[in-house]
């Protein structure tokens, strides 16, 4: 049973952190496997390696939507934001660089929030039921947090993106008002 905080059965060790309603649920797209595999050529990397609660084909952070709405099983799901790894994934897979290379890689994988709980099981689809109208991809959040910083006109679009988590929101508010400070001599 998938529900608003998570999958039945599933917890989340540090909630401030982890969880909550915009990180119900954990995608990462089985597409990602073959780079980890060629990148660590001497680990097993069975499914989910990365902590995911769905390891999906089909819906990349390059082409999934903030705000995109999806139906799994009988739920009713939305992507929220991507994955920003944290210590944990490092000791997961035994080595400190994994955090950065994951980020550098932009194989983030992304979170939904649970629009409406109902039963998922494995091998069920995905189904986009409503595209979302702003059209800021989860990999341009992965961007602004990493290598598009100063991209001001990202920024503003993503501050005016409803359904990205406050949080987001907030962090690029504060990184827009410090590239707008006028220049010290």
């Amino acid at each position: 049973m998938l529900r608003t905080l998570n999958l039945d059965g599933d917890r989340q060790a540090d909630l401030s952190v982890h969880g909550g309603p915009s990180k119900a649920v954990y995608v990462y797209p089985s597409e990602h496997y073959d780079y980890w595999k060629h990148e660590f050529p001497e680990m097993k990397l069975p499914w989910g390696m990365f902590g995911e609660n769905f390891t999906t084909a089909g819906l990349v952070e390059s082409e999934v939507n903030i705000g995109d709405k999806f139906r799994v099983g009988s739920a009713m799901v939305m992507a929220t934001e991507p994955r920003m790894p944290c210590y944990k994934l490092g000791i997961r897979f035994g080595r400190p660089d994994v955090v950065k290379r994951f980020l550098a890689s932009e194989r983030t994988g992304f979170y939904f929030a649970v629009l409406h709980q109902g039963g998922v099981g494995v091998g069920d689809g995905i189904e986009l039921i409503e595209s979302s109208k702003d059209s800021l991809r989860v990999s341009d959040i992965t961007a602004l947090y990493t290598y598009e910083k100063h991209n001001v006109g990202l920024l503003r679009r993503a501050i005016e993106v409803a359904t990205l988590p406050e949080s987001w929101k907030s962090y690029f508010r504060h990184r827009l008002a410090k590239l707008m400070e006028p220049a010290q001599d």
